[in-house]
């Protein structure tokens, strides 16, 4: 349990600033930052925070909320998960209870996996550098390939000792459950025989985005043919291989700060770099890249440079992820390395400072990359250089920005002497038979949906008939809640009193019983209520920074709304006065606006009852009926007139 002076204390410290752009590249948009929403694929960002008001909103997904709900979004946490992950970025230190076993049991299966993987991957790298098998074995095999004690650290590299079941029996020692050493992959187990997976192995930990250990590789150190040189951590609740970079945590700083990424194949290829003084450098894990992986490093910077081993295998594995990155509007280069090299080996055949000179002189662009290489096969046959420019073709067309295309095109005219307008005729062709295969694949989907049964509704939504006034009424509050407008004359003293918004909004709600049919909107009002003459209140902080994270989420999409002025505060289409300044006007006729819409529902459903009345031959009932109908009718004209406007029909 964190108490609520904790709580607060890790709120102020983590700025929303600070925290977003640990995982997306932000940029000033006037008083706000924008970048690409790291919750759903997008390639124009609507993603935007706001300093000031300490919120984030996505205007492509909805997402929304505080650093909190950022956090559990994003990490898939609890609400006091979040706190802890929060507290520990920002070194605020946290006082709980113990736990009981009762609440051990009930803690969230995803979490107990990375806690089970992080006291792993403490235990393994204990063992590497403290237990004489680990340095003898591990240790020894790390300092001969040069990889220096820093970057160990660094990684946090170890070594599982080499035994049957020497880790798990460990790790239950430490109360660690065998269920979840199963999901992890740490353990194997079949029936009554337990196995180490990594067992004899030096580890290499995968880290997320924020910094948890979700994943390990393992490298084997004996000769055998038989037994396999790496071993990984299987698919998890946790760990998905194909949306995971290993070094992502290490590198997403320089990435954002150099704007650039580049992208190697395996774990020692990133250690390498990183002794090489390059750190914005991840790794595809030995895997074939994926769209997830290219759109996580997307989020920190828009530019790739693939670096894969300079033998054939590495080659095709460059051609393969060039159009997949250029698909996602990437920039792509490609640094080819000499034949037999690979980014480990060629990283440490040089200084830091040779690196950075190899690089800079030989990094190319994809065009030229893919122009050069295939061109050593062509020779003078036309059949083969058609195919190439076939090749390149394809691959400019999948690239989503116009402006790009078009400078890839001049390019690949100039380097295979082909006609621009050839060049374009080949990619309108292409994309034409990729918007057909769009379309027939959306017909195929659109017929099989039409042929499944249809499942009838058993729950009913409520609908809130209110919903755009007491939006726009909370988000007033919210904004003015102390803000002293309204000067009323007390009738029977003739003195006159000063009363703020929320005052003055929150007694015309009660005075009147509107009682809205949204459960956040009440528990909302009733928090300013209780509220509402505690000068210290900060409805703001309060709102966006409530445990409850449908309400936080709530509040922080009403203060992510823009404000649209309505026409009566316009002069010849000028506007002549902020919202702040119109708010003696604005509030009354945005609470009579919301009364009268009450009254014309009340009107309404009496007209429905005039009917039913009227059927059953109910003269009476309908006279009655009427009566109610005309008096409702008085209250919209008077509140009308009060405004000196039209009531809205």
């Amino acid at each position: 349990m964190i108490d609520q002076a904790t709580i607060e204390r890790i709120v102020d410290a983590a700025h929303i600033s600070d925290v977003v752009s640990e995982f997306v590249t932000l940029k000033k948009r006037g008083v706000n930052q924008l970048g690409l929403c790291p919750f759903h694929n997008e390639k124009t960002p609507s993603f935007t925070v706001s300093p000031a008001k300490g919120i984030f909103k996505c205007f492509g997904c909805g997402k929304g909320g505080n650093s909190v709900n950022f956090i559990m979004e994003l990490e898939q946490l609890s609400y006091p998960d979040a706190l802890r992950w929060l507290a520990k970025k920002f070194h605020i230190e946290i006082e709980e209870k113990e736990e009981s076993l009762e609440e051990k049991a009930l803690k969230d299966e995803r979490e107990s996996m990375m806690i089970a993987s992080a006291f792993a991957q403490k235990y393994f790298s204990r063992f590497l550098l403290n237990e004489n098998e680990g340095r003898t074995i591990g240790l020894s095999y790390l300092r001969e390939r040069g990889i220096r004690d820093d970057i160990i650290t660094k990684f946090e590299l170890g070594y599982c000792p080499d035994g049957k079941d020497l880790f798990t029996q460990a790790a239950t020692r430490e109360g660690y459950k065998m269920e979840f050493l199963e999901k992890t992959g740490l353990t194997i187990k079949r029936d009554d025989w337990v196995r180490d997976r990594f067992g004899g192995r030096v580890i290499f930990p995968v880290h997320n985005v924020a910094g948890r250990v979700i994943a390990f590789g393992g490298r084997t150190l004996t000769n055998d043919k038989k037994v396999a040189k790496y071993l990984n951590s299987p698919e998890s609740d946790i760990y998905h291989k194909g949306r995971t970079l290993y070094g992502i945590y290490q590198a997403k700083r320089d990435i954002t700060r150099l704007d650039k990424c580049y992208l190697v194949e395996g774990y020692t290829d990133v250690l390498s770099f990183h002794q090489a003084g390059i750190e914005n450098v991840v790794a595809s894990s030995g895997t074939s890249l994926t769209i997830d992986q290219i759109r996580l490093i997307r989020r920190f910077s828009p530019n790739i440079t693939i670096v894969y081993d300079g033998d054939d295998a590495g080659i095709k594995a460059s051609l393969r992820g060039i159009d997949m990155v250029l698909e996602e509007g990437i920039n792509v280069k490609v640094l080819p390395l000499p034949r037999g090299e690979d980014p480990d080996s060629f990283a440490r055949s040089m200084s830091a400072s040779e690196l950075a000179e190899y690089i800079k002189k030989n990094e190319t662009d994809f065009i030229k990359f893919k122009t050069q290489l295939l061109m050593e096969s062509v020779e003078n046959d036309p059949v083969s250089k058609a195919r190439l420019i076939n090749e390149i073709v394809h691959s400019i067309s999948v690239i989503p920005d116009t402006i790009t295309r078009t400078i890839y095109i001049k390019e690949c005219s100039r380097l295979m002497d082909v006609q621009e307008a050839v060049l374009y005729s080949e990619i309108r062709k292409i994309q034409n038979k990729q918007s057909e295969d769009h379309t027939r694949k959306e017909l195929q989907e659109i017929q099989v949906q039409a042929s499944k049964p249809r499942v009838p509704a058993t729950e009913k939504t409520v609908v809130n008939p209110f919903e755009t006034e007491e939006r726009e009424i909370l988000r007033i509050l919210l904004k003015y809640f102390h803000q002293e407008v309204f000067e009323i004359e007390d009738e029977t003293t003739h003195e006159t009193h000063i009363y703020t918004v929320g005052v003055y909004v929150l007694s015309e709600l009660q005075n009147d019983g509107l009682i809205s049919v949204n459960e956040r909107v009440r528990d909302i009002l009733l928090a300013m209520e209780e509220n509402v003459d505690n000068k210290d209140f900060d409805p703001i902080k309060y709102f966006t920074q409530h445990p409850n994270n449908e309400i936080s989420q709530y509040a922080s999409n009403l203060l992510a709304e823009k404000y649209i002025e309505s026409k009566r505060w316009s002069k010849g289409g000028a506007f002549i006065e902020t919202e702040s300044e119109l708010l003696h006007e604005l509030v009354p006729i945005l609470i009579k606006e919301y009364k009268i819409k009450n009254v014309k529902l009340m009107q309404k459903n009496i007209w429905l009852q005039i009917d039913e009345a009227f059927k059953k031959r109910d003269d009476e009932k309908v006279a009655e009926l009427q009566t109610q109908y005309q008096k409702l009718n008085e209250v919209v004209a008077a509140l009308s007139k009060m405004h000196g406007f039209r009531a809205i029909t």
